[in-house]
């Protein structure tokens, strides 16, 4: 725990951990892009995720896959991976005094780490340290999104919405590696796991900015009275 007499960089720059997590859509963009680029067809139903940062072209766990673009995906991956980790870190100073955050924010630093796994080793070329990349998020990263939701002193809405969302990507993934696909596809599936994260952080950041923002309008007003 920090000593309270301690300013610490997020206490003095409050706006840069929510931005970080708000920067998160530049994922769902870069995959849009990505697979717009695919000479056969992307199906988001069939294919997954991992497929867009495949580094080949050919049948690959019994799907065609051929991402042109796969670079950009795989770098999406390794920034999505840091913004969440960084954001964590830092966002983690405002609600120190929240007791059992810090297991929650410890809990999507480990995601980060492991969505830059995920960049780093495409799903063609180290599967196992794919794999493992991929579960952090899956599993931790949920499980942490619970945990947030239960400790974190903001509206109640926003922590029931919070728990909602890890429960759905946990429920989904015991689906997911049960091969029920629900008439989803695989790929469909795993976007269920892995999708109301990334969207959590987004608006979450996009909230604590706005309360930041209003914050410093409201300090500025009185200065100027």
């Amino acid at each position: 725990m920090v000593p309270q007499y301690i300013v610490t960089f997020a206490d003095r720059f409050p706006l840069v951990g929510p931005l970080f997590w708000a920067v998160s859509v530049q994922y769902f963009v870069t995959m849009l892009v990505v697979a717009l680029d695919w000479p056969t067809g992307y199906s988001a139903l069939q294919n997954t995720i991992s497929d867009l940062g495949n580094t080949s072209c050919g049948t690959y766990g019994g799907r065609y896959v051929c991402s042109p673009l796969h670079v950009w995906m795989n770098a999406s991956f390794i920034v999505l991976g840091v913004t969440m980790v960084a954001g964590a870190v830092l966002i983690y100073q405002e609600f120190r005094k929240s007791r059992g955050s810090a297991w929650g924010f410890g809990a999507m630093a480990a995601a980060g780490i492991g969505t830059i796994l995920v960049g780093i080793f495409a799903e063609n070329t180290n599967s196992s340290l794919h794999e493992f990349g991929s579960m952090l998020p899956f599993v931790i990263g949920n499980v942490g999104l619970v945990v947030l939701g239960k400790t974190l002193d903001i509206p109640r809405r926003f922590r029931q919405y919070t728990i909602a969302s890890g429960v759905v990507s946990l429920a989904a993934l015991v689906l997911f590696v049960s091969g029920m696909y629900l008439g989803l596809g695989r790929g469909g599936m795993e976007r269920v796991v892995a999708f109301p994260q990334t969207i959590w952080l987004i608006v979450f950041g996009l909230y604590m900015s706005r309360s930041h923002v209003r914050r410093l309008v409201r300090a500025w007003n009185k200065m100027w009275k």
